[in-house]
């Protein structure tokens, strides 16, 4: 899906959102497996590769065992965690609850146990675009909740703290306090930065901060801990231990 052409999400330019297709076929013609790897696009050559490599030990198992299958792909020490490697073998995992569907008729949801039958959604915008101020920015929040919105979700990161702020700011203002502002900084801060982002009043209502440190620091998370909430990394060994540390 093609962006604004100068739209930014965070300090990382992107200019397509890129959904890749794994499909699964079984020895039932009429039932093929669909599963989604996002963002496959800046080296397509080695997502090919990947999904050669996970089918030689794939083919000839029974989909529906696909915890057992799941298993076998994840080998921590050498496949997986983060990266391409992760999103094939997400791909492949959602192609196999596909077959899990269609072979007993039902939606994953209820496979799931279904706990229910309807999600909360929300509206991903607030991208940095050549020309798009804050005129502009308030502008989207209003055609968001005019078509119904209930939660919206802008981006953070790409420019001073004090103006994103302000960005914020507006944002709350224009969508008022019974619709749900998420902020998001796909890992652009340090944690210095982050824990003077998460204090300022504004972000006192939004419903969460996420993404806020950079990408597997793990040294970045200890100081976080009893200073700021919300949802500030992606915490993967070494650095979930160290912020648990830090709270205890």
């Amino acid at each position: 899906t093609p962006k604004p052409s100068s739209a930014a999400s965070d300090v990382y330019k992107r200019q397509h959102n890129v959904l890749n297709i794994v499909e699964i076929k079984t020895d039932e013609k009429d039932i093929t497996g669909i599963g989604i790897a996002a963002g496959i696009d800046v080296s397509p050559s080695v997502g090919r590769e990947l999904i050669d490599h996970f089918k030689k030990g794939i083919i000839g198992l029974d989909p529906l065992d696909n915890e057992r299958i799941w298993h076998e792909m994840w080998r921590p020490k050498l496949v997986g965690r983060r990266g391409i490697t992760t999103r094939i073998i997400s791909g492949i995992d959602i192609a196999l609850w596909d077959i899990k569907g269609k072979v007993s008729g039902l939606p994953v949801y209820k496979l799931l146990g279904g706990f229910t039958n309807k999600v909360d959604t929300y509206i991903a915008g607030g991208y940095y675009e050549k020309g798009k101020g804050l005129k502009e920015l308030a502008k989207e929040m209003e055609d968001n909740v005019k078509i119904g919105a209930r939660a919206v979700k802008i981006k953070v990161g790409a420019v001073s703290i004090n103006e994103d702020i302000e960005r914020v700011k507006i944002c709350r203002d224009v969508i008022g306090k019974d619709v749900k502002l998420m902020v998001v900084a796909n890992n652009a801060y340090r944690h210095y930065q982050a824990i003077e982002f998460a204090r300022k009043p504004t972000l006192q209502d939004a419903e969460s901060v996420r993404r806020a440190l950079q990408s597997q620091s793990k040294d970045a998370f200890s100081p976080m801990g009893g200073n700021v909430r919300g949802e500030f990394g992606e915490l993967t060994g070494d650095m979930e231990r160290g912020l648990r540390r830090s709270i205890d």
